[in-house]
């Protein structure tokens, strides 16, 4: 399709994405973006309290382990004391395997029980991840082409990929960690109870402390995340766009300013993700330094509770074990807020993609027409991108049954603007366009181009086999068809000369072919389709002189009893148009046939002679 209503990306310079880093400093709806991910997991409700009831026993056979072992303790301190007094029996070393067998078999079902909650938690968070990814792949399908006109596919293809991943990789850990954690607190904090409500008191002075100082460093460092993310797409988007144009830039001795490009935007990304995992890496020894104090809190006033004779020696050791189990917690809710902000980074930026605005809707009962004669009339139609700046004003056109009409004029006229909203890529601002006598906007969209086949300037062929190229066109065709529109696109004999002829592998983009063998495939599958009106945009542009002659001769017969639009700057292949709508700055300022026009000596005799003329000294 021509460029002329789209951006072209500036190889090795700003580009698209060369966007200020300002731009990701803007709020988010942190706490939104939480809640809209976990309206993602709500179809797993069930599963989740599952979840939940299984880190009930794992965190419950954890908390119990201390206390079990305390018992041990307490008996190896009763029978050492009373050997030393001679006063009764020694260590009861039956009561201590009791005891060490009961504390195995705690610490086995903990395990067992946290290895069926990954096990759970590991197919939820995929399952809500393939459940998003679905979303986002229909809602790419809604979204109208302006979106992909506006928005780099390189950003977009970020969002789909790279952040979906961030986010799926992400759920599992934070969920188990936020759902253990929180668990571990409160059974923990009720072992604790049961011992000594004052040492409880102390481990409840620095728990919340580590927690406040973990959500300030976290509202701190979740813009430089976010900023990290972005960043991410942004190079990602840069190295791909140079990729694809690595020839051209190399053409260009650009290879300095792609380098100097690439070092901003990584240096930008370095600077984001420093910054990011800095504030989040300090968390870590903060609520540590806090969880030693306790501990030293603990340790003397247990001791001064011993000696007291209100504690045994084995209910100091439980404490001490369950102030260190709940630092884990503690510095896990660090790790998980760390976690999350990398997922909601990423998870903001896949939300605001399902909430562009989507084209309008079809009709809730459309139009079909099951034949097509090919009557297309545009009456009074007006449209433009941007309000202030219209690019096509009260065009009016028809083209009858079998026609062909050609399209011409300057770059930027609104020639493929006016195909775009043939096809309802667009919608118009005013006006009305007909097929049939029937107003396009009352089918639905796949309806409507069901009927339309189109080659475009710029060729698209997928990673493939030649046959299943052409065989796009119409996947019900048999391989004899597929040849025979080949032949009628003059591709038959260079496909027959690749190696395995139509079972030749297409690299990706085709690369592994010419420019005009590519033109050709995409003419031969057009053929293969059949439609009932043909759009050729420039659709010989990339084959030499000879086989362009060829192909006219092939679209003839294509284009005999189809209406044709045809759009062209070389107005050598469209003399034999039956009509010629002459643009300029969004309007049709002539029309008529070749003859007529030049006679009129007009626009479009200026335009077909400047071809011919001499370049200017």
């Amino acid at each position: 399709m021509s460029n002329e209503s789209r951006r072209a990306p500036v190889l090795g310079g700003n580009g698209p994405h060369g966007r200020g880093m300002g731009a990701f400093e803007r709020a988010k709806d942190f706490k939104g973006t939480v809640r809209r991910l976990g309206r993602v997991l709500r179809p797993y409700g069930w599963v989740l309290t599952f979840v939940v009831l299984l880190t009930i026993l794992s965190t419950g056979f954890s908390a119990l382990a201390p206390k079990v072992l305390a018992l041990s303790t307490n008996e190896i301190a009763r029978g050492s004391l009373a050997v030393l007094k001679g006063t009764g029996q020694g260590i009861s070393m039956p009561l201590i395997g009791r005891i060490l067998l009961l504390l195995m078999a705690v610490y086995l079902l903990s395990a067992l029980a946290g290895y069926a909650v990954q096990f759970l938690l590991a197919g939820v968070s995929q399952r809500a991840m393939y459940d998003l990814r679905r979303e986002v792949d229909a809602k790419l399908s809604r979204l109208p082409l302006a979106y992909y006109d506006q928005n780099p596919y390189c950003d977009i293809l970020s969002k789909v990929t790279n952040d979906i991943d961030t986010v799926a990789n992400s759920l599992q850990q934070s969920l188990s960690q936020a759902i253990t954690s929180l668990l571990s607190v409160v059974m923990i904090l009720v072992m604790m109870l049961t011992i000594s409500p004052v040492l409880m008191v102390v481990a409840l002075i620095t728990m919340p402390l580590g927690i406040l100082l973990s959500s300030r460093i976290v509202r701190y460092s979740q813009r430089f995340f976010r900023g990290q993310q972005a960043a991410l797409g942004e190079l990602n988007g840069f190295i791909e766009e140079n990729y694809n144009g690595h020839t051209v830039i190399k053409a260009f001795g650009r290879e300095d300013d792609s380098r100097r490009r690439f070092s901003e935007l990584n240096e930008a990304l370095c600077g984001h993700a420093w910054k990011a995992q800095f504030f989040s890496g300090i968390m870590m020894p903060s609520v540590m330094l806090l969880n030693n104090i306790g501990y030293v809190a603990a340790a003397v006033l247990g001791g001064a509770l011993v000696l007291s004779g209100r504690l045994l020696i084995g209910d100091i050791q439980a404490v001490i074990q369950y102030m260190r189990q709940l630092s884990h917690p503690v510095s896990m809710a660090a790790n998980i807020l760390n976690v999350l902000q990398s997922a909601v980074a990423a998870a903001e930026r896949v939300f605001q993609l399902l909430e562009e605005a989507e084209e309008t809707p079809d009709p809730a009962d459309p139009v079909s027409l099951a034949h097509v004669k090919g009557d297309v009339r545009i009456d009074d139609l007006s449209f433009s991108y941007d309000k202030a700046k219209p690019v096509l004003r009260s065009i009016t056109a028809w083209a009858r049954r079998g026609q062909k009409v050609a399209i011409v004029g300057p770059t930027g006229s609104g020639k493929t603007t006016l195909v775009n909203l043939l096809l309802r890529f667009y919608e118009a601002d005013s006006g009305a366009i007909t097929l049939d006598g029937i107003d396009i906007r009352s089918m639905s969209r796949v309806g409507l181009r069901r009927h339309f086949g189109m080659v475009l300037q710029d060729t698209w062929l997928f990673k493939g086999s030649v046959l299943e190229n052409i065989r796009y066109g119409r996947l019900d065709a048999t391989d004899e068809e597929v040849r025979q529109a080949a032949k009628a696109a003059c591709a038959d004999k260079f496909i027959r000369q690749l190696p395995g002829g139509y079972g030749f592998e297409l690299g990706e983009d085709a690369a592994n072919i010419s420019q005009g063998q590519r033109q050709l495939l995409t003419i031969a599958r057009a053929l293969l389709a059949d439609p009932d009106i043909l759009i050729l945009d420039e659709a010989t542009s990339s084959v030499d002189t000879r086989t362009e002659s060829l192909i006219q001769r092939a679209m003839e017969r294509l284009m005999e009893g189809r209406t044709s639009f045809v759009i062209a700057h070389r107005l050598s292949t469209i003399k034999d148009s039956e009509a010629i709508l002459v643009m300029r700055d969004g309007e049709i300022i002539e029309r008529g046939d070749h003859e007529t026009l030049l006679r009129e000596g007009g626009f479009y005799e200026k335009l077909y002679n400047s071809q011919f003329a001499p370049p200017p000294a």
